[in-house]
């Protein structure tokens, strides 16, 4: 089984964060994208405090499907610099984990 990884990245609304997840699902790279309710981000962008309202997407996936699902996420992302973390998931039911490798391991071509 492939090391399974939660990906988190915002977007700044519903229907660009829809549109992503959909994507991400369509071309095997994600086996399951959440997309949680907005929420307020407070950062500090060229200088600046900024505040802004964003959509966040928890995205399940692998570290073999990652490569590509990162070059999804930029390629869509509006953002100058998204944010796309992502963690290892060292412990879960092993069903599901089984299943994010299995639905991820045919990457679309």
């Amino acid at each position: 089984m492939n090391e399974i990884l939660l990906v988190i990245t915002n977007l700044p609304d519903a229907q660009v964060a829809g549109q992503l997840a959909q994507r991400l699902v369509e071309e095997r790279v994600a086996a399951c994208v959440n997309q949680l309710a907005p929420c307020t981000s407070t950062y500090r962008w060229q200088g600046n405090v900024e505040t802004a309202t964003e959509i966040p997407l928890l995205i399940k996936t692998t570290r073999a499907a990652y490569p590509r699902l990162e070059q999804l996420i930029c390629a869509a992302h509006p953002y100058e610099l998204p944010e796309i973390i992502a963690v290892p998931v060292t412990v879960g039911l092993p069903a599901y984990l089984n299943w994010v490798s299995q639905d991820t391991s045919t990457l679309k071509e």
